[in-house]
């Protein structure tokens, strides 16, 4: 059973900056593929990013260009480094972890991964 702590999270003006922080209990934590989601009020579930087991990371098009994912695999920590927020980004944020299977395409969903975080709350104000 793998174990996610998420940190970071807090209170933020728009245009402000933030890093949240994953740490993973699971002792293959290199060969795994780790991805942010978020959920918002009243919202789904949703992709904001992942990084595979080769560091290469993808993000959803709502976030492109001002959010990125990072891995320290000695630490076993992944990072969500978010720029230029905005109200729209005040969501809870979840950390998410499954295996990576070499020749399987990039996991944007939520059922495609086995192991969440609590979440951490991100609030945006204007």
């Amino acid at each position: 059973q793998v174990q996610l702590l998420e940190s970071g999270g807090g209170v933020v003006q728009a245009g402000d900056s933030l890093r949240l922080s994953c740490a993973s209990s699971g002792r293959t934590f290199s060969r795994d593929a780790m991805a942010w989601f978020r959920q918002g009020p009243g919202k789904e579930r949703e992709f904001v990013g992942t990084i595979t087991r080769a560091g290469k990371s993808y993000y959803a098009d709502s976030v492109e260009g001002r959010f990125a994912i990072s891995r320290d695999n000695p630490k076993r920590t992944v990072y969500l480094q978010m720029n230029n927020l905005k109200p729209e980004d005040t969501a809870v944020y979840y950390c998410a972890a499954r295996d990576q299977i070499l020749t399987a395409p990039i996991y944007r969903g939520v059922t495609d991964y086995y192991y969440w975080g609590q979440g951490t709350q991100v609030t945006v104000s204007s």
